[in-house]
């Protein structure tokens, strides 16, 4: 398994996810792939977004949170490294954060020749079932 990540969190992002999870218990996000709050990282109690087979896990943050993306949006960003990011305004009433002021966000980076290497030998991601 390679060790470099698809997936990160910025500090602000880490302190709202332990927020949310003493409030809520174990949490997931799933990638929004337009519906909703556009392209938008969604965060729900861990379980209640069913994920399935055209779901991709991009990896696990702030300890042991799982994060997916829908397949066809994973085909798009593949060659990228997310980061969940905080940045203040509220985002779609569906996700945990929208009462706190503040809504999650993706940054990303294109993965150099050598990563992108590194992660096509380590193999395709996990995807839901």
């Amino acid at each position: 398994m390679s060790p470099l990540s698809r997936i990160l969190t910025t500090p602000e992002a880490d302190a709202l996810i332990a927020r949310l999870t003493a409030r809520h218990g174990p949490l997931m996000f799933h990638q929004s792939g337009g519906c909703c709050d556009g392209s938008a990282p969604m965060c729900f109690p861990l379980g209640e977004f069913r994920t399935g087979g055209q779901d991709v896990l991009l990896g696990h943050v702030a300890g042991d949170v799982p994060v997916w993306i829908g397949a066809a949006q994973f085909d798009y960003w593949r060659h990228t490294q997310v980061t969940i990011d905080v940045v203040p305004g509220r985002g779609a009433g569906m996700s945990l954060e929208s009462p706190e002021g503040v809504r999650f966000i993706v940054r990303s980076r294109v993965f150099s020749d050598a990563e992108a290497a590194e992660l096509a030998a380590a193999g395709e991601p996990p995807r839901g079932g």
